[in-house]
């Protein structure tokens, strides 16, 4: 007689899940809460890297098995395999490919090798894109274990193999909007800059102060600009320099924090009018608003704005009158703050610096930059006051990281050129403290006026993250100075103790990057829960409305403060929240996609210079190998099987590779020299072989 089923039901089966990130070898690996999985290539189940998957453990035979192929061991890194059993959430929507013409299809071949599925389309929907064409496809129908990727032609690139082409990989990968709207272009189109009327408006007229703007060498929209003049101690020049003797415009008044004395210094900082063109709801406010930021790719810009705005109209161009928010901030000769008024104003900028020239003329080299005598009298008092306002700063727990910029260099055709690595200079930390000055003045005065808008959040890391770096500091003789007890806590002077302490040092850059990787993200809020990497109870994003749509938003609530409240205004101030989550996860996109583009070139540039020898410092450490990180910035693998012939024990906790039997180590923070053994842009890759013994 046949066995009856149960009609008890089973409890639905839980699986893991977690991103699927795929090698460019074809398998891929997923974290979860249960721990790291490896995914052959085999049982990715149509998953995209990138995706959001549920998984299935293989069973313990069927790892060991993939472990014994070749390269196993290397690939899965000891980590149980796994199967995508469902994907929960798509991370690409658009992808970009060659396409080849198979009739009745064209097929679309996708650039990215981590994404190892074609794509078919019908030819007869988009018959006159060539064969070889680099195109944009959007997916409709993504593959199963039956089907095959189908999608629509959505625009043609260009051809195939051209310099630009992993870029526009990224922008698809990040869905990163390229086309403004009809209705957006129009009604840019249709703006213009009337200054009367915004001094009818009650906008003061300071066309005649000293003002120039300081931005690098390739910018193109100049969203800030400052001014410095000396207004002594007397009480009358004092009233007479706060507005050109027009007390009775429109202003936001703060008091200082600080316990200033007697205030010698007017601090300007002016910042692009962008909320007199922009208002909340208008078709340029929608698109910016999608955005949230302007994306700052190696080879070009993704604006927020459509360029009439970010370019023409709110750029502070010299010699022409723009509309401005500006901050006066009135400092004593310690760079204290005893006051400060944000107010609407027309003011036209009498030069347009780069760092280069800001620091040539700090540097006592003015007139050799074609810096004008006046300019460059504010430029020395305006470092003078940034020098100052950074001990003040440092004095209350501020972290400064240390930090390289590399910046690729490209050609005309987007080929890469050299590696430009940019630091911390005089002129970038005298426009850093200002904009920081004037981020918190803002911020200190919608606190008071308890008036709403989206601050900067930066909250105390976790006390996990800090203890798991302790170990592995105390590897060096310099941290014994360091409390442990404080610096697992987050106190931010025994964070500062250790940058300080390491400073100087080969390993110096690598201490600074771990500590910034354990800090937790800064974000966008409605509430004001301060910032802890600078120190300061109240801060908000003010000062770049062209580039960052928070910072148009606090524009927007100072406005409302001044004029009273707008037909939109509670529509915009119950959107608060969201915008805040929306904004922070649109930085997020933009940021690692300029990391990815950077990281691109570098390695287009190196491939230029396989078999050469470099100098590096070990920046991670797994199973399979060492990561090496160039002066150039640039990152690759020296694999465990090219250390030699011995078998390298792991040490986890440590991040360190052991010899069994030499015993030689190999650790975070050590000088290599490596020779370049492979470079391969299209599957981001990057090689090395050691060149000889370790660089002491």
């Amino acid at each position: 007689m046949a066995r009856s089923r149960s009609k008890t039901r089973r409890a639905p089966h839980s699986y893991p899940a977690g991103t699927l990130i795929v090698h460019a070898e074809g398998y891929g690996f997923v974290r979860t809460a249960e721990g790291e999985y490896f995914i052959p290539a085999a049982k990715l189940g149509g998953a995209f890297d990138g995706d959001t998957v549920e998984i299935s453990p293989l069973p313990a035979t069927s790892s060991k098995s993939y472990r014994k192929t070749a390269g196993g061991a290397s690939r899965s890194g000891g980590r149980p395999a796994a199967r995508v059993v469902r994907v929960i959430e798509r991370a690409h929507e658009l992808l970009v490919g060659r396409y080849e013409v198979a009739d009745p299809f064209g097929v679309v071949v996708p650039e990215d090798p981590r994404i190892p599925y074609d794509v078919f389309t019908q030819r007869s929907a988009s018959p006159d894109v060539p064969d070889g064409a680099l195109v944009r496809v959007r997916i409709t129908t993504y593959p199963s274990r039956n089907t095959a990727a189908t999608g629509v032609v959505e625009e043609v690139l260009g051809e195939a193999g051209k310099p630009r082409v992993g870029i526009e990989s990224i922008i698809a990968r990040h869905k990163i909007e390229t086309r403004f709207s009809r209705a957006c272009s129009e009604e840019a189109e249709g703006l213009t800059l009337e200054v009367d009327k915004a001094l009818l408006k009650g906008y003061a007229d300071l066309r005649q102060r000293c003002v120039c703007t300081i931005d690098p060498t390739d910018a193109r929209d100049f969203d800030d600009a400052l001014s410095l003049d000396y207004v002594g101690e007397d009480e009358t020049a004092l009233k007479t320099a706060v507005l050109r003797g027009s007390e009775d415009l429109p202003a936001l008044q703060g008091k200082g924090w600080e316990g200033a004395a007697s205030p010698v210094w007017r601090l300007g900082v002016h910042i692009a009018d962008v909320s007199a063109y922009v208002p909340w709801g208008s078709s340029v406010d929608v698109d910016a608003r999608s955005r949230a930021t302007s994306v700052y790719l190696a080879d070009r810009v993704v604006p927020m704005l459509p360029e009439k705005l970010s370019c023409d109209l709110c750029s502070l161009r010299p010699n022409e009158p723009r509309l401005s928010l500006t901050v006066d901030l009135f400092l004593d000769d310690c760079a204290r703050v005893a006051s400060y008024r944000v107010y609407p104003a027309v003011i036209c900028s009498d030069a347009r610096l780069t760092y280069d020239q800001a620091q040539a003329a700090l540097e006592g080299s003015a007139e050799e930059e074609g810096v004008p005598a006046p300019i460059a009298q504010r430029l020395a008092g305006l470092s003078r006051i940034a020098r100052l306002r950074d001990a003040i700063r440092r004095n209350a727990g501020a972290l400064d990281f240390p930090s390289v910029e590399a910046k690729v260099s490209l050609d005309a055709q987007g080929s890469p050129v050299e590696v430009v690595l940019r630091k911390k200079t005089l002129a970038t930390s005298l426009v850093e403290q200002t904009m920081i000055l004037a981020n918190e003045a803002v911020a200190c005065y919608l606190v008071s006026a308890e008036c709403p808008g989206l601050f900067r959040v930066h909250e105390r890391p976790a006390a996990d993250a800090l203890a798991g770096l302790i170990p592995l500091f105390e590897e060096f003789s310099w941290f014994e100075r360091v409390d442990t007890t404080k610096f697992a806590a987050g106190d931010p002077f025994a964070l500062q103790e250790c940058l300080a302490a390491s400073k100087g040092r080969s390993e110096a850059d690598l201490v600074g990057s771990l500590l910034l990787r354990s800090m937790k993200r800064a974000d966008y809020r409605p509430t004001c829960d301060g910032h802890y990497g600078l120190a300061l109870s109240a801060y908000v994003h003010f000062t770049s409305p062209i580039r960052r749509y928070p910072d148009l938003v606090v524009h927007r609530m100072l406005k409302a403060c001044l004029y009273g409240r707008p037909e939109l205004y509670d529509q915009e101030v119950s959107a608060l929240r969201w915008l805040g989550r929306h904004c922070s996860e649109k930085e997020r996109e933009a940021d690692e996609a300029a990391r990815e583009s950077q990281e691109l070139k570098l390695i287009e540039l190196l491939e230029q210079h396989v078999g050469e020898a470099f100098s590096g410092v070990v920046s991670g450490v797994a199973a399979y190998g060492l990561y090496v990180r160039l002066d150039s910035t640039a990152e690759g693998l020296l694999p465990v099987r090219k250390l030699g012939c011995e078998y390298y024990s792991f040490d986890a906790d440590l991040h360190r590779l052991v010899g069994q039997d030499s015993g030689r180590v190999w650790r975070l923070g050590q000088r290599v020299a490596v020779v370049l053994s492979a470079a391969d842009a299209r599957r981001r890759i990057l090689e090395f072989r050691l060149a000889g013994d370790t660089v002491r």
